[in-house]
């Protein structure tokens, strides 16, 4: 068996691990886990009666969108699991394990360091996809969505260009954690402008032509318009390749030099001895 496909089988038997420890762990917590479903179901409530009150209004402005004003925010909320998955899960997730003391266990073994980095936060993705599932499955069954004419490749292409580019930001955060004992507040101010300005309640075509510039700096903004145009109007990977073309270029910019600021993070803590300390 060549080494390439061995090394392969190797990830997937640690993250695999890694996703069992995490399931068992939050699945103990009966209490959390049954709210944290109940808080979806009343989210989508809520979404759905705000378009009842104010979506005629905003139906003007989605035009190009081909949906209500429902069709179009149940996308953008769904879609933000992944947002604060991306942005907020690996510094969460450094910080736990350094709180339980097996952070320098795990770094002192022989399993790359990319390995745990993506291992450790696999669970909380995974639980994300549950999440925006159960919106459409809601939306579709029981609040009369219409997803007929989405593109699936198209979706699941933007979907993962997306999440490896805010993870890139996620992993710099966790390397602050790491230094600093504290998450990198740019994150927090990412996560903020990635809900106001992104797009996720309202097209971005309604602000001011200055807060259009810092909206498309952000690669949510990129996200949203081309993953609502390829589930509404079924637009293929060529129609979207622009939007492709950005998110693509956040990540292979972004995902090397996150790896690099953490590995980097790990060196510096490990001189200074508080690699363990939280």
């Amino acid at each position: 068996m060549p080494n390439y496909f061995k090394s392969l089988i190797i990830f997937f038997k640690k993250a695999f691990a890694f996703i069992r420890r995490d399931f068992l762990i939050q699945t103990s917590y009966r209490l959390n886990f049954f709210v944290h479903w109940a808080s979806i179901l009343i989210s989508i409530l809520t979404l759905y009666y705000l378009s009842m009150l104010f979506g005629k209004q905003a139906n003007p402005y989605l035009v190009s969108y081909g949906g209500d004003y429902f069709s179009f925010v149940i996308i953008g909320v769904a879609a933000a699991s992944y947002v604060g998955t991306s942005l907020s899960s690996f510094s969460s997730t450094i910080s736990h394990e350094q709180l339980c003391g097996t952070l320098e266990i795990m770094l002192s073994t022989p399993t790359k360091i990319s390995t745990i980095v993506f291992s450790l936060s696999l669970y909380n993705f995974i639980l994300a996809t549950i999440n925006v599932l159960i919106y459409l499955i809601i939306g579709i069954f029981f609040l009369g969505l219409n997803f007929t004419h989405a593109n699936h490749l198209a979706v699941f292409i933007i979907l993962f260009l997306t999440i490896l580019s805010l993870s890139s930001i996620g992993i710099i955060s966790a390397a602050f954690t790491i230094l600093f004992k504290k998450g990198d507040p740019l994150v927090s101010l990412m996560y903020g402008l990635s809900w106001f300005l992104g797009g996720v309640y309202f097209p971005v075509t309604i602000f001011p032509k200055y807060l259009q510039v810092i909206s498309y700096c952000l690669p949510i903004t990129y996200a949203l318009r081309s993953l609502r145009m390829a589930i509404f109007k079924g637009y293929s990977v060529n129609l979207l390749r622009g939007d492709i073309i950005i998110l693509l270029c956040f990540s292979v910019v972004l995902l090397p030099l996150s790896l690099f600021i953490f590995k980097w993070s790990i060196r510096l803590a490990k001189k200074s001895g508080s690699l363990a300390f939280y």
